[in-house]
């Protein structure tokens, strides 16, 4: 694997091609493009305040651990120094062209602290580590590997003493089905075992394509055979496998745990094996780690124990320090990471799914905000989302999180990023919610657009404000690039990229070659030029890409325009 972060998807990955339009599309108002009616919506409204989150990092020796970095710069806001500190990332966000220049800083930080702008990331092992030594310790211990593996070194042979037995047919219950459980569930497959699985957050049709039925909870310790813990430790979970568990199992089971030790009480499970309710434990983990020296569990002659090895492998050593030096490098590169420990966790998949709009979301953010031009000061933003509506479980706390970003570093000297943006708007008043709209259908993209509402404003632009006097833009992604697609009422169709010029002009013949003229003589490139309309020779507004800031003298010729009643250049 390569030390330096391979490219953003948004950046490395072509353009898809544009798919044709739906039988049920409609031309949008006044607009060149096509655009999907929003048949069947239904508005799902969710209420967000900004808090403070604070997240708790930990240091291991083994291979999961807290990255760490060497401190190259300090960090910007005082952090109070009480409690354990750990290196950390600071600053890892995302950044385009547009956002602030100041590099990030990759130094000592207090855990958890929201107003420092401290990221910390953990390095976890791959989930197959795990799942590989709960396989072996399955079959060491339905074959007595070890104990007569010990009975042979002390110069015994004693075949029948040591009889296992099979796996085939035999009903596997699985605990727990994530990363580790499935991958658990595709190698038991693989040895004959029928496998069953409980979790109730797990998908049940990711469950059925591997081949395992998801059941309740006491009928997969009821009907297992072998049964294996994958569970993290969480006050739900801590001693799930207890008397009344073991009460509830056939006689002869036999218990793998590779998860974490207070999933099952150990006492409950040293009673059950002196009565042959459990027939054998293979355990890598502990409730106390390392166990004390006359630990039942460990000294019992059913039970084979390894010093948590899940993920001690040479590979997964090697990884986890490759995967240290990639996220310091990406945090020096303000590359978003999927491990943050104390910021909005998305999983890979999922933020490689939403860089574009991560994008979309701090532009709009700093568009938005350029049109306040006063009123009781920005204390309410509303953000709503259109979403497919099987994709209405899509975590937008990332979102929402840049938003937030655009909104307030163009009027501040503070640094927002992803771990402080709550806590920066919280200090600053202003209260966010957030409304998703639900779209029928399955679109390839997981968001439709992202509309964002600052209420009790002034607006430099008063074309931007609706009916209800709110300000209002929003944005799609198209071709992995961030579009604005509505002003106020007015539908548009504007990249956001460089700098825009808005002006609300009567519609007529020449507009578009006036203004054009107007910053061609000013050398001034213009990237595109879009226009949206009411009706025709009604009211229109035209909006303008351009590559350099227009000077004084230009913005005040386009103003001089008869035609045109308001205009406002804008920077992204």
């Amino acid at each position: 694997r390569p030390l330096i972060p391979s490219p953003s998807p948004a950046a490395s990955s072509s353009p898809p091609d544009s798919p044709p339009p739906p039988s049920s599309a409609t031309a949008a108002r006044g607009s060149s493009r096509w655009r999907r009616s929003p048949a069947g919506r239904t508005r799902s409204p969710v209420s967000w305040s900004p808090r403070n989150s604070a997240g708790a990092g930990w240091t291991s020796s083994r291979a999961s651990r807290t990255s760490t970095a060497p401190t190259t710069s300090p960090p910007r806001s005082s952090v109070p120094r009480s409690g354990s500190a750990t290196l950390s990332s600071c600053g890892a966000v995302p950044r385009s062209t547009a956002t602030s220049s100041r590099p990030p800083a990759v130094g000592l930080g207090s855990s958890g602290a929201p107003g420092s702008g401290s990221t910390m990331w953990t390095s976890p092992p791959p989930p197959n580590m795990a799942a590989e030594h709960g396989i072996a310790l399955l079959t060491a211990m339905a074959r007595n590997i070890a104990r007569s593996d010990a009975s042979m070194k002390s110069g015994k042979w004693e075949r029948n003493k040591y009889v296992g037995v099979s796996l085939v047919g035999k009903t596997l219950a699985i605990l727990g089905f994530g990363k580790v459980g499935s991958e658990v569930a595709r190698r038991a497959k693989g040895l004959g075992l029928h496998v069953i699985a409980h979790d109730p957050y797990a998908a049940a049709d990711r469950a059925h394509a591997i081949g395992v039925d998801l059941v309740t909870f006491d009928e997969a310790i009821a009907r297992a055979d072998f049964i294996s813990l994958h569970m993290p430790l969480t006050p739900s979970t801590s001693k799930i496998l207890n008397d009344e568990a073991f009460a509830k199992m056939k006689k002869g089971v036999r218990i793998i745990n590779v998860a974490r030790g207070g999933v099952l009480d150990e006492e409950a499970l040293v009673k059950a094996l002196d009565s042959g309710v459990v027939a054998q434990a293979a355990l890598d983990v502990f409730t106390k780690e390392p166990p004390s020296a006359d630990n039942k569990l460990v000294l019992h002659e059913k039970v084979t124990a390894t010093p948590h090895l899940g993920a001690s492998t040479v590979e997964a050593q090697e990884e986890v320090a490759i995967e240290i030096a990639e996220a310091v490098l990406g945090a020096l590169k303000w590359e978003l990471a999927s491990t943050l420990v104390n910021a909005p966790m998305v999983p890979a998949e999922v933020l490689s799914e939403l860089t574009p709009f991560v994008v979309l979301a701090e532009k709009l953010g700093r568009l938005v905000v350029q049109l306040v031009a006063g009123g009781s000061g920005m204390k309410s933003v509303k953000v709503t989302y259109t979403i497919a509506i099987t994709r209405g479980d899509l975590d937008t706390r990332l979102l929402r999180a840049m938003i937030t970003k655009g909104l307030i570093e163009p009027i501040s000297d503070v640094h927002v990023n992803i771990v402080n943006a709550d806590f920066t708007a919280k200090q600053r008043g202003i209260r966010i919610t957030e409304e998703r709209i639900l779209l029928d259908g399955s679109p390839e993209d997981p968001i439709d657009s992202i509309q964002v509402h600052i209420a009790n404003v002034e607006s430099k632009f008063p074309t931007a404000a609706t009916e209800t006097g709110e300000i209002t833009v929003e944005g799609r992604v198209k071709d992995g690039i961030p579009h604005l697609t509505k002003v106020g009422s007015f539908q548009v169709d504007a990249s956001m990229e460089g700098s825009l010029i808005l002006c609300r002009q009567v519609d007529q013949p020449g507009m578009i070659g006036t203004v054009g003229s107007i910053l061609g003589q000013q050398n001034v490139n213009v990237s595109f030029m879009s226009v949206g309309r009411i009706a025709p020779r009604k009211h229109a507004v035209m909006a303008i890409g351009v590559d350099e800031e227009p000077t004084k003298e230009a913005l005040k010729k386009i103003g001089d325009i008869p035609a045109i009643e308001e205009f406002v250049f804008l920077k992204l």
